[in-house]
């Protein structure tokens, strides 16, 4: 087992991240909040992640406590932020990462950066198909679909991911997800909470008429439980850890 990073490690690197990603928060086509990172704690959890800011999320996780992406329909974790009225935690929790920076860790399948309101979960892909049982190579994003209750490969890494969103990939992505008035019910959450609807997204009553639905506000981590539950009820899959939110 290699022996942790230092910070200075993490940190002085030649050509970081942060200033492209910084220019690309700033012109983003989609509405984001980006949550200002509590410098001791941002540094704790690049240490406990082991992430250089060389990556755009060793560079996000330093910079930020996290961003609230299309007035919040998706929440992409960092740091703990400083100021936090919206209670978006950080990378480290939302993966059960150990505290002390020295304990070995690493994710069980992937590593968990960002949720949606209807419990959607993108992960990086922490090993090959075999040994994680994700779809996808090493290193790729994946999405758990709530609207189809597996997990599958997005084509990208992180950083052409994050780009992607923040240029506006959201619409693109949720197409057939939304309902009229969708931004009127979403801004009002907080990192901790999202929509459950009924009849929920995978029935057919659902697919037919995503307007017709009911829905309430319900905490994140009941929806995942939910959407694990269900997954494996249906069909014996178990999509495995989907955060802690």
């Amino acid at each position: 087992m290699r022996e942790p990073r230092g910070l200075s490690e993490l940190t002085e690197v030649e050509d970081p991240a942060w200033p492209r990603l910084e220019e690309e928060l700033r012109a983003a086509k989609v509405p984001v909040e980006v949550l200002d990172a509590d410098p001791g704690r941002a540094a704790a959890t690049l240490l406990r992640t082991q992430v250089t800011v060389r990556s755009y999320l060793g560079a996000f996780v330093l910079h930020t406590g996290g961003a609230l992406v299309d007035d919040g329909w998706l929440r992409v974790y960092g740091s703990p932020a400083a100021h936090n009225d919206r209670r978006l935690p950080g990378l480290a929790r939302i993966n059960d990462c150990p505290d002390d920076p020295g304990t070995p860790w690493r994710p069980a399948a992937g590593l968990v950066v960002a949720h949606d309101v209807l419990g959607g979960t993108f992960a990086i892909q922490g090993g090959t198909e075999e040994e994680t049982g994700l779809p996808g190579r090493p290193g790729e994003m994946v999405y758990f679909a709530p609207d189809s209750l597996r997990w599958d490969a997005i084509g990208a890494g992180y950083g052409a991911w994050l780009s992607w969103l923040l240029a506006g990939g959201t619409e693109e992505f949720y197409e057939g997800l939304r309902w009229p008035g969708w931004r009127d019910e979403v801004p009002g959450l907080t990192g901790g909470e999202g929509l459950s609807l009924y009849p929920p997204l995978w029935s057919a009553e659902a697919h037919q008429d995503l307007a017709g639905t009911s829905r309430a506000v319900v905490p994140l981590e009941e929806l995942l439980g939910f959407g694990r539950e269900t997954a494996l009820g249906l069909d014996g899959t178990d999509p495995g850890f989907l955060g802690t939110p």
